[in-house]
């Protein structure tokens, strides 16, 4: 990479850093759940127009779209997208900081007041250096990531990867398990679909002491819980990663009180297409006949999530190529797969993406906690590293 060109980049990145400390600060003090981010995205065109860069708002109702040009760039030209979603979890923040969240019970737990901070730094970056690029670059602020069917889909459908059309795309997210000035990268299969699965067992409540006169449906949910365990460990191909889990039971009895309903809340994860729609059934159809063999009936909803994310090959060794010259080899890591999932991937079945991590740790300052944690924050410095990376993936 041209050496003169990084360091104009860093220089800026470091000019810029206030600022988009700023931005993180201002968007955690204020975050929005899911679908709901309306002020967010106030404040997203807001530092738009003030940099010069034209935008469309209200993409799926709260989502921005802003497109970057050279003198030399036409409007057909196809560009490089950039992803930063922008909505907040139901968390209850701990953190005794002054950029605190003043919304209680809503918290940028998952960092995409970081990420949504280095989009806007970046995009101030590549204006600067828009008669530079090769292709111009297609800016999206994303809504709604942690909550199906996924602000992305969304997205797609109201044509955000359109005219100009997207070549290839790329996004970040915060990594706590990585110390700040690393990031980490993996080819091909990285991230798992997720659906949830919800089921209603109805039985017939009546007294403890005489269970006989009931179909007891906690009894019913827990045999289904633990066969349903099975799918996994004996019908699953051990090769595909899967997972199952149930973290909600829901049944109120009480101590001589057998309940007539059970509620229960679970998510399917899984890196096949093919085993994902066939387990969905074996679930389904197994809930099912276990509350029959009791006596009672169970009702089995799948909210089918987002699939499994796969970065595109060549364009992620391209990405660690230029990471590993930009940050060192020692500062660039293999990452293993995981179920975890992100509506990211969405944008991966349309066109080639790479979806990459950034070290947020920073053990001397107590900054340890994961995401969707109550104490969850980052090493400020993070967001010099993302931002720069952002650039390096659009030269």
């Amino acid at each position: 990479m041209n050496q003169q060109l990084k360091e104009k980049i860093q220089s800026h990145s470091e000019k810029l850093f206030e600022k988009v400390r700023g931005y993180r600060e201002h968007l955690h003090m204020n975050p929005e759940l899911s679908y709901e981010e309306n002020d967010t995205m106030d404040y997203i065109t807001k530092q738009l127009t003030q940099i010069g860069i034209p935008y469309e708002a209200k993409i799926a109702d709260t989502g921005v779209v802003a497109i970057i040009r050279g003198k030399h760039h036409s409007e057909n030209d196809e560009c490089i997208g950039l992803r930063a979603d922008i909505d907040a979890l139901p968390i209850i923040e701990e953190n005794d900081v002054p950029y605190k969240s003043k919304n209680h019970g809503v918290m940028h737990a998952c960092g995409h007041d970081v990420h949504t901070s280095i989009l806007l730094g970046a995009a101030e970056i590549l204006f600067e250096l828009k008669d530079e690029l090769e292709h111009p670059v297609k800016l999206i602020f994303q809504p709604g990531e942690e909550k199906n069917p996924g602000g992305a889909s969304l997205m797609i459908k109201a044509g955000c990867l359109e005219n100009p059309k997207v070549k290839e795309m790329y996004a970040l997210h915060v990594f706590p398990d990585m110390p700040v000035g690393k990031v980490g990268v993996k080819e091909g299969l990285y991230m798992a679909s997720c659906d949830e699965v919800y089921i209603d067992i109805h039985g017939k409540g009546g007294h403890g002491a005489t269970p006989h006169q009931t179909i007891d449906s906690i009894l019913i949910g827990a045999e289904i819980v633990t066969s349903l365990q099975q799918i996994v460990s004996r019908q699953c191909d051990p090769k595909i990663p899967c997972v199952l889990n149930f973290g909600h039971f829901e049944g109120l009895g009480a101590t001589n009180v057998v309940p007539s309903k059970v509620h229960l809340k679970g998510t399917f994860r899984t890196m096949n297409e093919e085993w994902r729609a066939d387990a969905l059934e074996r679930i389904k159809r197994q809930a099912e006949h276990i509350a029959l063999a009791h006596g009672g009936r169970a009702e089995v909803t799948i909210s089918k999530g987002y699939p499994f994310l796969k970065n595109d090959i060549e364009l992620t060794r391209k990405f660690t190529s230029k990471a590993k010259d930009w940050l060192g080899n020692e500062n660039v890591e293999d990452l293993p797969i995981r179920l975890t999932a992100e509506d990211f991937s969405f944008y991966a079945q349309e066109v080639p993406t790479c979806f990459y991590r950034i070290g947020v740790r920073n053990e001397e300052k107590g900054i340890v906690h994961g995401v969707h944690n109550s104490r969850f924050d980052i090493d400020p410095e993070s967001l010099k590293i993302g931002m720069q990376m952002m650039v390096m993936a659009c030269l």
